[in-house]
């Protein structure tokens, strides 16, 4: 059997993230250093001594939550755990493929935080929004975004859990005709743009300028790509599910289920917090699924590993 790498994407991020490996890993320091030259401003600062409206500003999110997860990897490989497959949610999917030997570290800071920006800028501040809809039907949703117009499904993230984006009206509209229609809970997420919707599209076009300038190499090993919720490996398709994927759904359910087909049984969420090992007990109970994201749970990893 083998080992699945699943790096997450926004929303997990905390002041004082990767301080621990910083702290003790040789590595963690290199990565940090190197992310705040190509950067040209101190992430670093901004994780360990930050604030939190600094951090999860999108532009700064995305860069910080990669370092801390291609450390992981880093790590990982130190202590001879590596990735036969792997896969990443949204922003996660360029952790996966820095793993993968896809994107250089460097360049993937970079794009990340241009990503971010571009995002941003696609859809002022107020005018777009998300929220999940939890115990409810895709097709339900689907359809009932439909009808709503100005409002779709983004994020299949597992059984239960579907995120839908657009202009704000339409998703305030949308989320009460959900739970008329029998979600469980339906909440406005604290994002500040409709990450995936077709609003997204002037940041597609942007990325893919910015994809055209570095230098993509076939993976190593499979990814999964949000686009398709199916195993790439090919430089030609990564760049072009790269950009996809900024104004289309991410079909995570897909991934794993991809992911499980190539033979992964052990999948590790590599970065900060557990979002990715959560869902995966909703879509498959019988994956094992581990984290790392401090010195405390990457001994209870490797502690598992070896048992």
């Amino acid at each position: 059997m083998k080992t699945a790498f699943i790096f997450p994407g926004q929303g997990a991020q905390a002041v004082g993230m990767g301080k621990d490996f910083y702290d003790n890993f040789d590595v963690a320091r290199k990565l940090f250093d190197e992310a705040d030259d190509a950067l040209g401003y101190s992430i670093k600062k901004m994780c360990f001594d930050g604030s939190e409206d600094d951090l999860k500003l999108t532009a700064n999110t995305q860069p910080a939550i990669l370092v801390v997860s291609v450390i992981v990897n880093e790590i990982l490989k130190s202590e001879n755990v590596t990735a036969d497959i792997a896969g990443g949610h949204s922003l996660g999917e360029y952790s996966a493929l820095v793993a993968a030997g896809s994107l250089k570290f460097r360049d993937a800071v970079v794009l990340v935080h241009k990503r971010g920006q571009f995002m941003q800028e696609a859809v002022p501040v107020g005018e777009g929004a998300m929220a999940a809809i939890i115990g409810l039907d895709d097709a339900t949703i689907i359809q009932t975004c439909a009808e709503v117009g100005e409002v779709q499904a983004v994020n299949f993230n597992c059984p239960g859990q579907t995120v839908i984006a657009g202009k704000t009206a339409g998703v305030e509209a949308a989320v009460e005709k959900l739970k008329v229609a029998g979600a469980k809970k339906a909440v406005i997420l604290p994002v500040s743009a409709p990450f995936h919707s077709t609003l997204m599209a002037p940041s597609a076009k942007k990325l893919a300028v910015e994809l055209d300038n570095v230098t993509i190499n076939d993976a190593a090993f499979p990814v999964a790509s949000n686009f398709t919720g199916e195993l790439e490996t090919s430089a030609a398709d990564i760049k072009n599910n790269l950009v996809a994927q900024a104004d289309n759904p991410v079909k995570w359910i897909a991934c794993v289920e991809a992911m499980k087909n190539f033979g992964a049984d052990t999948f590790i969420e590599c970065g900060v917090g557990k979002t990715l090992c959560g869902f995966n007990r909703r879509i498959d109970k019988k994956i094992k699924s581990l984290n790392v994201e401090d010195i405390d749970s990457l001994k209870k990893t490797l502690d598992a590993l070896n048992s």
